[in-house]
């Protein structure tokens, strides 16, 4: 199996354009071992970025998460964020501390806002400075954020390595001016939702273009997002058919077919549209 390709951040560090998402994990502990075995066999495949968050289940997602990474942190890029009802100064600190103990690391690789809030933006930077100058982050991006929050960050700092937002197929406001933008300046874009809320089941229009490929429409799916220039994927599994299923996506190369396809089944945006999130 060939290796995950990557794409660069702004600081010059290399992560997988297909890491793991545990958004609704650690929600039941009867699912934990599952989920646990299910971000270790993405590791184990090659997924090494793995996002999370203090929101995700009340920081239950970064527990499980715990589990999954001990023993193998030198193995993970790992991806946490902090809620904007925690982004001042003090506050943002002490939630990365909390983060830091649930999710058994001295440091967090990429710490990101969640979305934007009532805290001005030049006092959460001036927090992640201050984690990164103590060594309990490696560097800090946004989520979230449109064009114009991008824009006024840029006024603040030009240390943002990652914008994670919405982005699938049926989610495409992003390509009329956030993801150029974006890929103007080299920041990645991280899609959440990658596959959608119902993964494309059913779709008859994904449907003939998997069959010409032998895989699934949610493959087909995941494969249209990571064949951007600059953006990665974070998709959740947790089933090991689920997992494998996801790790294959990143080597199906779709043809100019397959996207004229695609483009005429969910068109992309013509005029500017608000974010989406959910």
């Amino acid at each position: 199996m060939p290796a995950i390709r990557t794409t660069q951040l702004p600081a010059g560090v290399d992560v997988p354009v297909l890491g793991q998402g545990t958004w609704y994990m650690g929600e039941d502990r009867r699912r934990a071992a599952d989920e646990v075995a299910a971000l270790r066999l993405g590791l184990d495949l090659g997924m090494s970025l793995i996002d999370t968050a203090e929101m995700y289940a009340s920081g239950g997602a970064e527990e499980v998460v715990c589990e999954a990474i001990a023993g193998r942190r030198d193995e993970v890029y790992l991806v946490s964020k902090v809620l904007p009802s925690n982004a001042s100064r003090q506050r943002t600190i002490a939630a990365c501390e909390v983060s830091l103990k649930r999710l058994g690391t001295d440091h967090i690789d990429l710490y990101l806002l969640h979305w934007r809030g009532g805290v001005p933006l030049a006092e959460t930077v001036e927090a992640f400075e201050a984690l990164q100058a103590a060594g309990k982050i490696g560097h800090w991006g946004v989520s979230n954020f449109d064009v114009d929050d991008m824009q006024e960050l840029a006024g603040v700092s030009s240390a943002v390595q990652t914008n994670q937002v919405l982005y699938n197929l049926e989610s495409r406001g992003i390509e009329f001016d956030l993801l150029p933008a974006s890929q103007r300046e080299t920041i990645p874009i991280m899609a959440y939702s990658p596959i959608g809320q119902g993964g494309f089941v059913g779709d008859d229009r994904l449907d003939a273009i998997a069959a010409r490929h032998g895989v699934s429409t949610t493959q087909v799916a995941l494969a249209w997002v990571v064949r951007h220039k600059g953006v990665i994927a974070i998709p959740k599994a947790v089933t090991p058919e689920h997992v494998r299923a996801n790790r294959a996506a990143a080597d199906l190369v779709l043809t100019e077919v397959d996207i004229a396809e695609l483009d005429a089944a969910f068109p992309p945006p013509r005029r500017k549209v608000p974010l989406e999130m959910i």
